[in-house]
């Protein structure tokens, strides 16, 4: 469904920001390089250089280019300015509030601020009562029917922000639905909801909210997580341990004038004190600490101080500490009013944003990229090798025709057949070796499988017991973490031993029928083994004396089983797409020099056809192999410098179009 375009308040003062100028870069920068990948790949699929394994990484690159997303949380407990944090940073373009940030509690559930092209402008809310199904909200993504769907007029500001106010609303419910729902903790009374007078507790009325929303940022990438206070976060698994972790930046917000309190603490030790987060902190609401009786520059120390001492508290440093005033950011922005905007001192934190998330981002798709692009350089190179190879030996097969009788001519036809059936021979060496490595790879798969992860985690909690609770659950953790580390350990061996044996039969048979066959290394498996160590570290603190009561609460335990699950797959599932990648590459090159060796062979057998049936035709024979000889050249430099241009266009370097390019582009 075609979106309609946001209305941007054209008062706004959204010049100078840095954080949207570099979203802005990053999306022209993929939208360049993936348009240097097309063309590249175009080019060897009509050359028949892309096989079907480069051709897959060459579709999942740019795939990624088009689909990444820049995840940023914003964490806080309630009435820290979070959701007026968000509109200064990101929507101050409307010219007003977009999320609701009134006094009090505004979030009531996880909000996350998305675009996806083929969804309509909507705000989609999940009913809290699905906690009580067991389904995770990976699951429940995909069931329309479970969400209720409210449409936004994108074009009018006022409607907007009217439609997302529906994410504040709450209910009232008794205790018993409330410790159901996991939102009371008898074990954790401090954390629990005030009763009224009936006895009945105030809850959130949905369990999360997805808004489909056109605005330029959201359109380039950015995903927006906004979160609720301590209890939410607590009582959410999926926040915990599905959002928070895979965010690629963690904005954690407090108050200026009270700094971190207690129930701050507790949500930076309990979820955000991981190193492997990335992590800044800002101190909002630097407005509330004017003072008519100091001085400004008394101010300016009195913010300072809470810097630090902030800093010290959490163990940051000072450079991911900013003071702000999100409030005076937006009323500057839709007013226009450039010394405002600088005064409420926005301007640091959104330049660290830009200038320390965005580059990491940047870094991994290029060296994907680079990958990707040396992958297939590499491989049109072998085949192009090899095609001139063929040509050369066949040139010099012609041209010692030259004054040979026709009694020659047979002999050498003869020769050409002896050949032939000596290179068929070597197919079924080739069949044996297949059939070797399929079985190999099988059993690589087959420990890597999700039936098999599923087991193991199986086996972890039948030994930790059925809710994850007591003396055992710990070490049955460890131990499930200890076997899968040495399945991981194995599986690279075997990957080893699979590459010791492809590449003993290689030279062989490079050496026996003159192929080119190369292998590379199998893929390593280090980074999975680190992804392994990130998620045990992550779940793990579940076991710890302060957290394990969580296990306790209803639909927890199970929540905590599948997200288990769903993180270990992935890192499991990758580790084996690698490996089997690697070997289908392996077994590509094999096909393809076969290939080209059979028309070789034809196409010599073919031009003794006809010089034997008139001699006229050697020299002309001659010229054609010199000719395409010549045309392999040619498109061998072609592709060198399609290839360099992608890799220019990776480094932001992309130089203009040459002749070759604007016929591909044609």
């Amino acid at each position: 469904m075609a979106q309609e375009p946001a209305a941007p308040a054209p008062t706004a003062v959204t010049a100078g920001q840095p954080f949207a100028q570099r979203l802005d870069d990053l999306a022209a920068w993929r939208a360049g390089l993936d348009a240097a990948l097309a063309q590249l790949g175009r080019a060897m699929n009509e050359q028949e250089l892309l096989d079907a394994p480069d051709a897959t990484v060459l579709s999942a690159l740019r795939e990624r280019l088009a689909s990444d997303k820049l995840v940023l949380a914003f964490v806080a407990e309630f009435s820290r300015g979070k959701s007026e944090l968000i509109n200064a940073l990101f929507f101050a373009d409307t010219g007003r509030r977009v999320l609701p940030a009134t006094p009090g509690r505004t979030t009531m559930c996880p909000v996350e601020l998305r675009f996806d092209a083929g969804v309509p402008s909507r705000l989609s809310l999940l009913p809290i009562e699905t906690r009580v199904q067991g389904l995770s909200l990976g699951e429940l993504r995909v069931r329309d029917a479970a969400w209720h769907h409210l449409p936004l007029d994108t074009k009018d500001p006022a409607a907007l922000a009217r439609s997302l106010a529906a994410v504040t609303r709450t209910q009232w419910v008794p205790v018993d639905q409330a410790r159901a729902l996991g939102l009371w903790s008898d074990s954790q009374p401090e954390d629990n909801p005030p009763q009224r007078d009936d006895g009945k507790v105030e809850v959130p009325a949905w369990r999360h909210a997805l808004i489909n929303y056109p605005h330029p940022l959201l359109q380039r990438g950015l995903v927006v997580v906004d979160t609720p206070g301590l209890n939410a976060i607590g009582a959410e698994p999926e926040l915990t341990l599905g959002l928070l972790p895979t965010a690629h930046a963690i904005v954690f917000v407090l108050a200026a004038d009270t700094g971190v309190t207690r129930s701050d603490l507790a949500i930076w030790k309990d979820h955000l004190s991981q190193a492997a987060l990335e992590r800044f902190v800002v101190l909002n609401k630097i407005d509330t600490l004017a003072d008519p009786l100091a001085t400004p520059r008394e101010v300016e120390a009195q913010v300072e101080r809470q810097r630090q001492q902030t800093a010290r508290t959490l163990g940051m440093p000072l450079q991911r500490v900013f003071a702000v005033s999100a409030r005076d950011a937006l009323a500057a922005r839709v007013e226009g009013d450039v010394p405002a905007l600088a005064a409420s001192r926005v301007a640091p934190l959104e330049q660290a944003l830009a200038g320390q998330l965005l580059p990491r981002q940047t870094e991994l798709l290029l060296q994907a990229a680079h990958s990707v692009v040396q992958q297939l350089r590499q491989g049109a190179a072998r085949r192009l090798a090899d095609r001139r190879r063929q040509h050369a030996e066949q040139l010099m097969e012609l041209r010692g025709l030259r004054g040979k009788s026709s009694g020659k001519l047979r002999m050498l036809a003869q020769r050409i057949d002896i050949e032939m059936a000596d290179f068929e021979r070597c197919s079924g060496h080739l069949t044996a070796l297949r059939n070797v490595q399929q079985r190999l790879l099988r059993d690589l798969m087959a420990r890597l499988s999700s039936d098999a992860l599923a087991t193991e985690v199986s086996a972890m909690q039948a030994a930790a017991g059925a809710k994850f609770l007591g003396l055992g659950a710990k070490s049955a953790f460890d131990a499930l973490f200890t076997r899968l580390r040495g399945v991981l350990e194995h599986v690279e061996r075997q990957g080893e031993e699979m590459r010791q044996m492809l590449d003993g039969s290689f030279r062989r048979m490079n050496t026996e029928f003159g192929f080119a066959f190369v292998l590379g290394p199998p893929p390593g498996l280090a980074n999975y083994l680190q992804d392994l160590a990130l998620i045990e570290s992550s779940y793990g603190r579940y076991f710890s004396l302060g957290q394990a009561w969580r296990m306790g609460t209803p639909g927890f335990a199970e929540q905590f089983r599948r997200l288990l699950l769903s993180k270990l797959r992935v890192v499991f599932e990758n580790a084996a797409s690698e490996i089997e990648l690697w070997s289908k590459s392996a077994a590509a090159q094999v096909d393809a020099q076969l290939g080209e060796r059979r028309r070789a062979f034809a196409r010599r057998r073919e031009a003794l056809d006809r010089v034997q049936s008139a001699s006229g035709d050697l020299e002309a024979r001659i010229e054609e192999v010199q000719r395409t000889d010549e045309q392999i050249n040619a498109l061998q430099l072609r592709m060198e410098a399609l290839a360099e241009r992608a890799l220019k266009a990776a480094r932001g370097l992309a130089p203009p179009p040459d002749t070759a390019s604007r016929r591909d582009a044609a």
